[in-house]
């Protein structure tokens, strides 16, 4: 096995990275927003790759993950489409309508909505469209929302991580590991079923005294009408037809993003009036270009070979205390990463690494699901964790100003205190079910 020596290649890259990521993770102190921070290294990255001769345009482009932009950007355009129809806003007055006054009931109906359109939809997306029906049902019930709200988030940051297309980590990892929509979710299913159960008990337990006042008569009086019936139901038997292809997806040599521009394209002929540019313009191109410039980034320095250096000082590490304990730790430092600050840069920053430690003839089979499991668990633990997250105290916020009451709103200390200990106990049954059946993940074939 060659020995990779120190050089200055080496150096310029990790400095870049460091920095990057370094005024992406800081964001909230310097006001830089993260996108321009990943797009200012992405620049640098290239031109000095290309100065110290080890990158370079090319190889930037080639380094970027067009699967993971192209099926975001087409699942983005679809939502776009399915919302304005209002069948979204339909199912949730169906939901609030069945509880009949049962708070414990409808927290679990709106969140089992919520994580199983997690499962096909981003999670920030499942937030956006469900964060105001909420509020508008618990002001009619005249009920807190904030446990309606959190519940929302937790539950669905954890559906998400159940499938391939869940969640944007999920993607970049599917994506550099080359697995399969069928293959991830049978790994990643059953663990987030158990910790998915855990995060409804734990709910009832922690918001007990919220969940047991007596709500007033539900009257949602400015109830919207289904108004394009063709359209939502067409968009619906065409996610019917995307989830087939995602789980034949190998078998027809088609990539994920493929099947999102065929379900796309037909949506767009069913619905023949709406307006594409205004569809169109529902894409979070912010998001986008934040994915590119970080695959961009970590390309350069994949280039330069410093994250093949650090891999072969993993390797005696994982030789001396065995691949089972390096998942359990790479679990749990994932969660943790992914609490203080996003998931997206950590699980970017860790992809190579993981790439490397297999070119030195390591079997990190595991490590693939030790990370999925960590960064989509740890999403949980504080506001910061996820956009989702970030979304759903920005309406509560909004919501405590509009009402001139403070405690409406969800702060990060009142997160914190809920949130951790329900990123805790899913990590805990986590380690115990990767523990237990570690010879499944192991020899996944991955």
């Amino acid at each position: 096995m060659e020995i990779l020596v120190w050089n200055n290649e080496m150096l310029v890259s990790a400095v870049i990275l460091v920095i990057t990521f370094g005024a992406i993770f800081t964001e909230g102190i310097h006001g830089v927003h993260r996108v321009k921070s990943a797009m200012a290294g992405a620049a640098v990255m290239i031109l000095a790759g290309q100065m110290f001769g080890f990158y370079n345009p090319e190889e930037a482009v080639e380094a970027i993950d067009w699967n993971v932009v192209f099926l975001l950007g087409g699942m983005m355009t679809i939502v776009a489409i399915m919302i304005p129809t209002g069948g979204f806003q339909q199912l949730a007055y169906k939901i609030a309508d069945f509880s009949k006054g049962r708070l414990f009931l409808l927290l679990a109906l709106m969140g089992t909505l919520v994580t199983v359109l997690s499962l096909l939809l981003d999670n920030v997306t499942t937030v956006v469209i469900f964060g105001p029906l909420i509020i508008l049902i618990c002001k009619s019930l005249r009920v807190s929302a904030i446990p309606f709200l959190l519940a929302a988030a937790l539950l669905s940051d954890t559906g998400g991580v159940a499938t391939l297309v869940g969640d944007p980590p999920n993607l970049m990892i599917g994506s550099a590991a080359d697995i399969d929509f069928v293959t991830f979710a049978k790994h990643m299913f059953p663990m987030v079923f158990c910790a998915w159960i855990a995060i409804l008990f734990f709910l009832r337990i922690l918001f007990k005294k919220e969940l047991s006042v007596t709500p007033a008569p539900l009257e949602l009086t400015d109830r919207e009408p289904l108004s394009d019936p063709k359209t939502w139901y067409g968009a619906l038997a065409v996610l019917g037809i995307m989830v087939i292809g995602f789980i034949m997806h190998n078998a027809l040599h088609w990539e994920p993003w493929f099947v999102t521009a065929i379900g796309l394209t037909l949506l767009v002929f069913i619905s023949k009036d709406i307006d594409l540019e205004e569809s169109f313009a529902e894409i979070e191109l912010a998001l986008l270009m934040f994915f590119i410039s970080l695959f961009i980034i970590v390309g350069g320095v994949e280039h330069s070979e410093f994250l093949m250096y650090i891999g072969q000082f993993v390797i005696p590490f994982v030789e001396s205390y065995g691949l089972l304990t390096t998942c359990i730790i790479l679990l749990w430092v994932a969660a943790i990463m992914s609490a203080a600050i996003d998931n997206i840069p950590f699980t970017a920053a860790m992809i190579p690494i993981i790439l490397g430690m297999e070119a030195q003839g390591i079997n990190v089979s595991p490590l693939w699901w030790a990370l999925a499991a960590g960064v989509g668990m740890g999403g949980n633990g504080t506001h910061l964790g996820s956009t989702a997250n970030v979304f759903i105290v920005t309406i509560s916020e909004k919501m405590a100003k509009d009402a001139g009451d403070p405690s409406l709103a969800i702060t990060p200390g009142l997160w914190f205190r809920k949130g951790l200990p329900v990123m805790l106990i899913t990590l805990v049954i986590c380690t115990v079910i990767m523990t237990t059946f570690f010879s499944f993940f192991e020899n996944s074939g991955v």
